[in-house]
């Protein structure tokens, strides 16, 4: 179901019905040493029966905060100071805990985040879905355990009293995404509350449980408020939208005549840095005069492969794991790669793109070293890398740099800015104390950070700001390839085009060769110039950017593409 098409046929209801939800005036601030910080100010939003309005903003905006305000769910810090929050009428701001207690989860009910960080790892997946049903009287013992089985396969799940059975940690992401959806939809609440429900998905198991979620909400007539950073699949699925920049709704409406012609700066900005609302690949100042060149040359680039610099070359890869067999039986191998080969050319950007589970991020570790191939090889320069040691080994780590998907994971907390820059360099014996000093501060630069942050450590930093960061460390050897592995999944819309635009310029600057590995073929089409698209391990389809886009050979890559959340959605220009 797409939110959008169906604009027309609700308004009409919705000005003849009573509101579900009615915010006003709503003001939300956290308590701390330096007196009450505002995270949401003035706030009015309405949501009415069987509707779903999205909000839509980066991290930070305070739409989480407003989400959470309603079923009371604030950190110990969080207060409401102000404003109103009627649901069903009645004002939930003034609700006893018993009787907040009672409309949680059985009036309104919740889809957070991130589901490995909101199930029991120690608690099976039916006992906790079961506690649910316990908590809100709908059923006990063995019905509980019935209904259990029925709501896990209402969410999708094939082999119900199996995977009932099941711990957290034996559950893909999509799998605990669906038994979390599940458990909100457990009591049948009037108001569905989603917080990011697939942000850590990939795009074509996304796009399944949002139909899923819709067809199951279309059914029970449940309202859904969707809170999400991603303007494209809000517009997609929501009939209303809301846009919060620090802490204020600054533009609310339909949500495609926001889309057409968004009015609030911040609301342009979303629309023109949208990936999946993107038309065309970014152009770095460096490479606008060449890019006409370089596209009407691509098709015959691709077919004398010899011809080409290539700079990193991988020749029928192949990597398997041994898998234990259970009590009596064989172990057996699975083959993460199977037969994977490529040529990367120097100074352009080569993008490998699949499923989780297709193999990517697995050739992304054979290109790096990181793992040795079970067969096949990786050149780099034309030089294999298997064989290479010592000396040679940290000569080639000084030439093939990583960039991971983590900004968070990825910088050591107890190093300062500082140190985390240096150490590559101090490792390698690049120039004395001084001239160090004056490469971190020109490498700042580069990523666009102030020199003062050289005294900070990455708990200051913000999510973009630290992988400014690792960027500039993965340049500070002066590489010819930065392999990106999911460098820019975990970052919001805006962030995410300000690196995205960064890596792009630092290519130009530089001559730097990307092997960017990615589930999101609307990042892809931004950045690459080839892209090879995996699937269960296998090599499935190998072509430039606008073949792929506009010519794709395989079903599976056409899959991908129709799943790109709002990627059919028609735009006017946001100037």
């Amino acid at each position: 179901m797409s939110g959008y098409a169906n604009q027309a046929t609700f308004e009409p209801v919705a000005a003849e019905t009573a509101p579900l939800l009615q915010i006003s005036d709503l003001e939300v601030g956290f308590k701390t040493q330096n007196g009450m910080v505002p995270a949401v100010r003035g706030a009015n939003l309405t949501v009415y029966p069987g509707q779903t309005v999205a909000i839509v903003g980066e991290s930070g905006s305070g739409k989480s905060t407003l989400a959470h305000s309603i079923i009371n769910l604030l950190p110990a810090n969080g207060r409401v100071l102000g404003g109103s929050i009627l649901f069903r009428g009645e004002e939930v701001t003034e609700f006893s805990k018993r009787r907040m207690a009672a409309v949680r989860g059985s009036s309104i009910g919740l889809v957070p985040q991130d589901p490995m960080s909101n199930l029991n790892p120690l608690w099976r997946v039916g006992y906790q879905i079961k506690e649910t049903l316990q908590a809100n009287n709908i059923a006990k013992g063995k019905a509980a355990d019935i209904r259990v089985r029925e709501l896990l396969a209402e969410a999708g799940l094939p082999d119900a009293d199996e995977r009932a059975r099941q711990f957290p940690h034996e559950f893909s992401g999509g799998m605990l995404q669906r038994s979390l959806i599940a458990m909100g939809l457990a009591a049948r609440p009037e108001l569905l509350v989603a917080d990011e429900p697939t942000s850590a998905l990939d795009v074509t198991v996304q796009h399944q449980i949002l139909n899923h979620l819709d067809s199951l909400t279309s059914e029970l007539g449940v309202a859904v408020l969707l809170i999400t950073h991603d303007l494209g699949l809000a517009a997609e699925r929501a009939e209303h939208l809301a846009v919060m920049y620090k802490g204020r709704i600054v533009e609310s409406g339909a949500a495609l005549e926001i889309l057409q012609d968004p009015q609030h700066p911040y609301t342009k900005r979303l629309v023109h840095s949208a990936p999946s609302l993107a038309s065309r690949r970014l152009e770095s100042a460096h490479e606008r005069s060449q890019i006409a060149e370089r596209e009407a040359a691509s098709r015959e680039v691709l077919a004398e492969t010899e011809s080409r610099d290539n700079v990193l070359v991988a020749e029928n890869l192949t990597k398997a794991f041994p898998i234990r067999g259970g009590f009596g039986q064989k172990s057996t191998d699975f083959k993460a790669v199977d037969d994977v080969s490529f040529a990367l050319q120097r100074g352009t950007t080569m993008a490998l793109v699949g499923e989780s589970g297709s193999g990517k991020s697995t050739v992304a570790q054979m290109a790096l070293r990181l793992l040795r191939p079970t067969s096949g090889r990786v050149l780099f320069d034309g030089e294999d890398i298997a064989p290479l040691a010592g000396r040679d080994l940290l000569g080639l780590r000084r030439k093939v740099q990583p960039i991971f998907q983590n900004p968070y994971g990825t910088l050591d907390p107890m190093y300062s800015i500082y140190r985390t820059i240096e150490e590559p360099l101090r490792t390698h014996g690049i120039g004395n104390g001084k001239q160090r000093r004056q490469k971190i501060k020109d490498l700042l630069e580069k990523v666009a950070m102030p020199a003062s942050t050289v005294n900070r450590y990455p708990n200051e930093l913000s999510g973009g700001q630290r992988q400014r960061i690792a960027i500039a460390r993965a340049l500070a050897l002066d590489p010819e390839v930065v392999v990106c592995d999911e460098a820019v999944s975990a970052l919001d819309v805006l962030v995410q085009d300000q690196i995205l635009n960064l890596l792009n310029d630092l290519q130009g600057e530089f001559g730097l060769s990307y092997l960017f590995i990615s589930h999101d073929l609307a990042v892809v089409r931004q950045i690459a110039d080839e892209v090879l698209v995996m699937r269960n391990g296998k090599l499935v389809e190998a072509a430039t950017t606008d073949e792929v886009f506009d010519n794709p050979k395989q079903d599976y890559t056409r899959d991908l593409l129709e799943s790109i959340p709002g990627g059919n959605i028609p735009l006017a220009s946001t100037g």
